[in-house]
């Protein structure tokens, strides 16, 4: 008998199924207790995951376009190579590239060169005191022609091999002081950024709907007066990167243009609008000097599971801790059996 009260049990066990059963407890102290959890976990989630945090968001990468026109010309009048107008095509070497623009700021005049032979710039490897010092045939790697096998004089005092290259040499420890294309720093450049955030299907670009061909023609951007324009004087943007144009045009130097598109798209459309800034990207060293947008979007953010918890604490305080509890626990769990009746599991 024993036996089969005990296979009746374990079968009630393996078979009965458990629901919830509202007890509502006029007890001032859990229910105070089970506010207060409450609220802490909606200030939480209200405030640091939705506020500060901002957790129900969703972020993705841009996909990016860039293209540049500059404009400008310069006239010039130097000793070496006289009167010359410069032009877009003459001074933005190479017409495309890509994400780039190169802009020619100073030039070494090498004028009349032709095929002939001619000595070699002075160095290391190529001067000499006599022919036996230079092998015919020889292309120094870093040198301008093939020697002759000859030794001739470079200088009074210096002589170096001759070779056979486009002469007279262009020598580039000479450079012109001050840069010959320096007044470069008035050119302008118009740079169109197009940029699409595939998960979210919003695309932009930098020229805003309020810009019309007529303010186009007109402005300049300057970080108070015209944030919003998409034309940029190269002298703005070398004394924005803390530069001097009157220096860096010498030697060159790179300069980066950041477009920052950190759009919340929780806000309209209109509020996701570009941020520019400079900065020298090479070094400046001359001993040490050879010649890189998050968009945010709507995410579900489950709080239902949280607030679930503040039953199952207050329940555990209820039936552990207050002097009640066997009364409490008597009515939380009942067992309905086959014949209607309903029996306390806690006697």
């Amino acid at each position: 008998m024993g036996c089969k009260n005990c296979c009746s049990i374990c079968l009630q066990c393996l078979f009965g199924y458990e629901t919830n059963v509202m007890l509502v407890i006029n007890n001032k102290g859990v229910g105070a207790l089970f506010r207060l959890i409450q609220f802490l976990i909606i200030a939480y989630v209200a405030v640091y995951v939705c506020w500060v945090q901002r957790a129900y968001q969703d972020t993705d990468s841009v996909i990016s376009s860039v293209s540049t026109k500059v404009k400008g010309n310069i006239l010039t009048n130097s000793s070496a190579a006289g009167v010359h107008v410069w032009d877009v095509p003459e001074y933005v070497i190479p017409p495309q590239g890509e994400n780039t623009f190169f802009v020619l700021t100073n030039v070494i005049p090498t004028l009349g060169q032709r095929q002939s032979k001619c000595p070699e710039i002075p160095s290391e490897v190529t001067k000499c005191e006599s022919d036996s010092d230079c092998k015919e045939g020889y292309s120094e790697v870093h040198g301008n022609g093939v020697q002759t096998g000859r030794c001739v004089q470079y200088s009074d005092t210096i002589k170096t091999c001759e070779v056979q290259a486009w002469c007279p040499l262009e020598n580039d420890t000479v450079i012109p002081k001050p840069a010959l294309l320096g007044a470069a720093e008035d050119f302008t450049v118009l740079i169109k950024n197009n940029v699409q955030y595939p998960k979210f299907k919003f695309r932009k670009r930098n020229i805003l709907h309020h810009i019309n061909s007529t303010y186009l023609k007109n402005c300049t951007f300057d970080r108070k007066t015209d944030p919003h324009c998409p034309i940029f004087r190269l002298g703005d943007m070398v004394t924005e990167a803390g530069e001097d144009f009157s220096v860096m045009a010498l030697k060159g130097g790179i300069i980066g243009i950041f477009i920052d598109w950190n759009c919340d798209l929780d806000f309209p459309e209109r509020f996701c609008i570009p941020k520019y800034s400079f900065s020298r990207l090479d070094n400046k060293n001359p001993e040490n000097n050879v010649a890189p947008v998050k968009c945010l979007w709507l995410n579900t953010y489950h709080v239902v599971p949280e607030l679930l918890q503040v039953t199952a604490v207050c329940d555990w305080v209820m039936l552990t801790c207050m002097k009640d509890r066997d009364l409490y626990a008597k009515h939380k769990f009942i067992h309905l059996n086959q014949n209607g009746d309903s029996v306390p599991l806690v006697s």
